[in-house]
C-alpha cells in the first residue's frame, strides 16, 4: 500500500513539474509577445522622427531596441522609465529580458532548408580596470548572449574603435564599415554596447533577370527617372484601401517576408507615411489575402546612417543623454555616466534574386543607432515604404522608404 501512495505522489509530482515547465514557457512566449508588440510601437515611433527629412530611408528597429534593451539593464529610477516608454518596454526588467532572449531564439531558429541566413550578434566592450555590477554583466550575457570584452578607453580610444568597427564588420559579413566615426570614443568612454544584425534571403518567387528593363519612376518633384523595374505575375498575399495597396513577398522558407506599402496617389507618400502606426500596420496584414497580382518592383540597393540621441530625446529619452543620468545599475560609481551616442548604419541590397540587409548600432556611454481587370496590379513606380519581418513573431527587423531607386 505505501508503495502505491509513493508510486501515485511521484505521479503527482511529475505532472506538477510538467505543468509548471509548460506555465513558464506560456509566460516566456507571453513576454516575447510583449516585446514584438512594444518594438512595433517604437518602429513607428522613431519612424516620425526620422523620417522627416526628405530622401531615402532604412534602419532596423530590432537593433536599435535590442542595443537600448541592454543599456536599459543598467538604468534606474526616472532614467529607466523614461527608456521604458520610449522603447514601449511594458515589462519590468525581471520579464522584459527573458523575453528577448526567447524572441531571438525564435529568430534564429531557422528552418530546415530555410533559403535564407539570420544572425544576431551582441557585445559589450567596457574599460579595463572599471568595475561593472556582475548583475548587469549577467543580464546582457544570459538574455542577450553579450559576451563582455574588455577595451582601453583611457590609453587609446583609437585601438578599441578599430576592434569594435572589425567586430562590427565581421557580424554583418563586411556590409557595415566604420559604424564609430574617429572622434566619438574618447579618454571619457567607459562602455559601448554593440548590436550587429545580418540577413540574407532569396525570393520564394525569383524575378527573371531577362524581364528586367529600364522604366520610369515619379519622384515626389514629379520628375520621372529611368531605373531598372523587376516584374512577375504570381499568387501573393495583397490587399488593399481607399488609399493603401499592401503587398508581402516571401522569401524561402516562408520564415520571413517583405511588406510593401504604396500609396494610391502618386505623391500620397507624406499621407501614408501619417498613417503608419502600429495598429494600421496590424490591420494591414491581417487582411493579406492570396492572390494573382502583377508585380513591378524597381532594384534598389542604399546605405543609411543616423546619430540617434536627438530623435530619441524628442521620444521622451531625455534624462539618458546627460548629467541626470542614473546608470546604477550598471557600476557601483555611476556618478557621471550618460549615453553620449547612439549610433546606427544600415545596408539594403533588392534584386531578383532576394535581399541582402545589415545593420549595426552602438550604445556609447561615456562619463562627465492574367487580366488586368481581374488581377491586382502593383506598380511601384512611385515613392513606398518596405518592411522586412519575421512572420513566426511577427517582429519587424527592417523598414525603409524608397524615394529614388537610383
Amino acid at each position: 500500500m505505501k508503495n502505491k501512495n509513493r508510486i501515485v505522489l511521484c505521479a503527482l509530482l511529475m505532472v506538477f513539474a510538467a505543468w509548471q515547465g509548460t506555465n513558464s514557457f506560456a509566460l516566456e512566449k507571453t513576454d516575447k509577445d510583449s516585446v514584438v508588440e512594444g518594438n512595433h510601437q517604437f518602429t513607428f515611433d522613431l519612424y516620425s522622427r526620422v523620417g522627416k527629412d526628405d530622401g531615402n530611408l532604412f534602419f532596423s528597429p530590432f537593433s536599435i531596441s535590442t542595443a537600448l534593451a541592454m543599456t536599459c539593464a543598467g538604468a534606474r529610477g526616472n532614467t529607466e522609465t523614461q527608456m521604458a516608454q520610449t522603447l514601449h518596454f511594458s515589462l519590468g526588467q525581471g520579464r522584459l529580458h527573458p523575453g528577448y532572449s526567447v524572441l531571438m531564439q525564435e529568430l534564429q531558429a531557422e528552418p530546415t532548408q530555410s533559403g535564407f541566413e539570420l544572425s544576431i550578434a551582441n557585445a559589450l566592450w567596457g574599460q579595463s580596470g572599471y568595475e561593472f555590477h556582475k548583475e548587469f554583466i549577467d543580464i546582457t550575457r544570459d538574455y542577450y548572449d553579450a559576451g563582455f570584452k574588455e577595451a582601453d578607453f583611457v590609453k587609446n580610444a583609437e585601438q578599441a574603435r578599430a576592434t569594435i568597427n572589425r567586430w562590427v564588420e565581421e557580424k554583418t559579413r563586411d556590409k557595415i564599415k566604420e559604424l564609430i566615426k574617429p572622434g566619438i570614443l574618447t579618454d571619457l568612454t567607459r562602455l559601448v554596447l554593440t548590436n550587429a544584425i545580418y540577413f540574407k534571403g532569396k525570393w520564394m518567387s525569383q524575378f527573371k533577370k531577362e524581364r528586367t528593363g529600364l522604366e520610369p519612376f515619379e519622384l515626389m518633384s514629379g520628375e520621372k527617372v529611368e531605373v531598372p523595374m523587376m516584374s512577375q505575375t504570381r499568387e501573393f498575399h495583397y490587399s488593399e484601401d481607399e488609399t493603401t495597396q499592401v503587398l508581402e513577398m516571401p522569401y524561402e522558407g516562408g520564415k520571413l517576408s517583405m511588406v510593401v506599402l504604396l500609396p494610391k496617389e502618386r505623391k500620397g507618400l507624406k499621407e501614408l507615411e501619417g498613417l503608419l502606426k502600429a495598429e494600421n500596420f496590424n490591420h494591414w496584414v491581417s487582411t493579406l489575402q492570396k492572390q494573382e497580382v502583377i508585380v513591378s518592383l524597381p532594384k534598389f540597393r542604399m546605405t543609411s546612417e543616423f546619430l540617434l540621441s536627438e530623435a530619441l530625446k524628442s521620444l521622451g529619452m531625455t534624462d539618458a543623454f546627460d548629467a541626470a543620468a542614473d546608470f546604477s545599475g550598471m557600476t557601483p560609481d555611476p556618478v557621471g555616466l550618460y549615453i553620449s551616442e547612439v549610433i546606427h548604419k544600415t545596408f539594403v541590397d533588392v534584386n531578383e534574386e532576394g535581399t541582402e540587409a545589415a545593420a549595426a548600432t552602438a550604445v556609447v556611454v561615456r562619463a562627465t543607432a492574367a487580366l488586368l481587370e481581374f488581377r491586382p496590379v502593383f506598380r511601384a513606380d512611385h515613392p513606398f515604404i518596405f518592411i522586412i519581418r519575421d512572420k513566426s513573431s511577427d517582429s519587424i527587423l527592417f523598414i525603409g522608404r524608397v524615394m529614388d531607386p537610383r
